[in-house]
């Protein structure tokens, strides 16, 4: 029985390190999370902001939000409503292409009330740096592309990349992506 009592020990003293680390872990989440919530709808709006001016509405666009169930979208897609006077301005819908190079990106592609479009923002993604992250207006401006267009301008049938007939710049050594982005685009003006 002596023989197994350093192990014990051990195995106590582990156990306690564990059940510490896991407190202190969960301290750390719950002391936090009021501030990560609050980053997040900042950052969220400082978004939101960029595809919307804020002197073009009235409401507060991040909780004037419905969640809205279409394939077309990627799934699950929240719309952010713009309203003036409670008039609608503009929709900002949380769009995802799943056919990126890499995988699904997020974007949020915002639309006036005529059905034009104020903008486009790629929120997340895997893309190859240097190739597919182009899509990020911070390595690029071809994301700006899109600003003001409608399915009538280009035509609809012109909502491709120039690769495959359509009017969209792709990147050099990467079409998949920029394929993957026009198309989310115009499904969001489809929808």
């Amino acid at each position: 029985m002596s023989s197994h009592r350093p192990i014990l020990n051990a195995a106590a003293i582990l156990a306690a390190f564990a059940l510490a680390g896991v407190g202190l872990v969960n301290w750390v989440q719950s002391a936090t999370a009021e501030r990560i919530a609050a980053s997040q709808r900042q950052s969220l709006l400082r978004t939101l902001e960029a595809l919307v001016p804020p002197s073009d509405y009235d409401n507060d666009l991040v909780t004037d939000v419905v969640e809205v169930q279409d394939s077309s979208l990627g799934g699950k897609a929240p719309v952010y409503r713009a309203r003036q006077r409670g008039r609608p301005v503009a929709l900002v819908v949380g769009a995802r292409a799943p056919d990126g190079y890499n995988g699904e990106i997020k974007m949020l592609v915002a639309v006036r009330a005529d059905g034009s479009l104020l903008g486009v923002r790629v929120i997340e993604h895997r893309e190859t740096p240097g190739l597919g992250d182009g899509i990020e207006l911070e390595k690029s401006g071809w994301i700006r592309g899109f600003d003001g267009l409608s399915l009538n301008d280009p035509p609809e049938r012109s909502w491709r990349v120039k690769r495959d007939g359509g009017s969209f710049d792709q990147f050099t050594g990467a079409t998949i992506t920029p394929r993957a982005v026009v198309k989310a685009v115009k499904n969001v003006l489809l929808y």
